[in-house]
C-alpha cells in the first residue's frame, strides 16, 4: 500500500509521513504498516477526542489491536512506549502522565 497524507485523514495541519520517518529513524524504528496503523489509530482519537487522557487512550488502542494482542503487542514495535513514542511520531501532544521523567516512557 502506498502511503500519502491522505491515508492519514486526521493528521495535524503541521505533519508530514517524512517527519514521521525522520524521527522514527532518530529513535531506531523502522517504520512499517503495524507502526503506520498505530500512528492513524492515534491521529483519529485525538481528532475525535477534544481533551484525551491517557487512560482512555490506553483503553482506545487495547480495543483497536486487541486482535493482534493489545497493549503487549503494541509494546513489541513501539518499546519507547507507544502512546509515549507513538504521539511524537504522530505530530500529537504526549498525555500527561505518559512520561515520567525518574523511569522513562510508562505509556
Amino acid at each position: 500500500m502506498q502511503l500519502t497524507l491522505d491515508s492519514f485523514p486526521n493528521a495535524p495541519k503541521n505533519w508530514s509521513l517524512d517527519t514521521a520517518k525522520e524521527t522514527a529513524g532518530a529513535d531506531g524504528i523502522q517504520l512499517n504498516e503495524d507502526h503506520w496503523d498505530l500512528i492513524r489509530a492515534l491521529q483519529e482519537y485525538y481528532h475525535k477526542v477534544e481533551f484525551p487522557h491517557l487512560r482512555q487512550i490506553k483503553d482506545a488502542l487495547e480495543e483497536k489491536f486487541h486482535s493482534r494482542g493489545g497493549m503487549k503487542y503494541l509494546y513489541q514495535i513501539m518499546p519507547g512506549g507507544p502512546i509515549a513514542e507513538g504521539c511524537r511520531l504522530a505530530g500529537l501532544n504526549v498525555p500527561a502522565g505518559a512520561i515520567d521523567q525518574s523511569f522513562g516512557s510508562v505509556a
